[in-house]
């Protein structure tokens, strides 16, 4: 009787156990593609970001502004290029 006890406990606790890990790694997969889809979501908008610098320092370049704007502009567009083509 003790021993059918033990044993039932034992296998109570080994599955408990499985599905305690089952359930962390399903956790960890779900937590992985929010944070892919938050990249995601960073990454189109510093594009958006980049394009509305880009406009508003060739803005200025237009009305004069010619100092460090346009090393600005030079120095951004030169790294959207090599960005790119990474």
């Amino acid at each position: 009787m003790a021993d059918t006890i033990i044993k039932t406990a034992s296998v109570i606790s080994a599955l408990t156990v499985a599905a305690g890990a089952m359930v962390s790694v399903v956790k960890w997969y779900l937590s992985q593609k929010k944070q892919a889809a938050e990249i995601l979501r960073i990454k189109e908008e510093n594009t958006l970001i980049c394009f509305a610098l880009s406009a508003c320092l060739d803005g200025l370049g237009q009305l004069g502004a010619n100092h460090t704007v346009t090393t600005a502009k030079d120095k951004l567009d030169k790294y959207l290029n090599q960005q790119a083509h990474r």
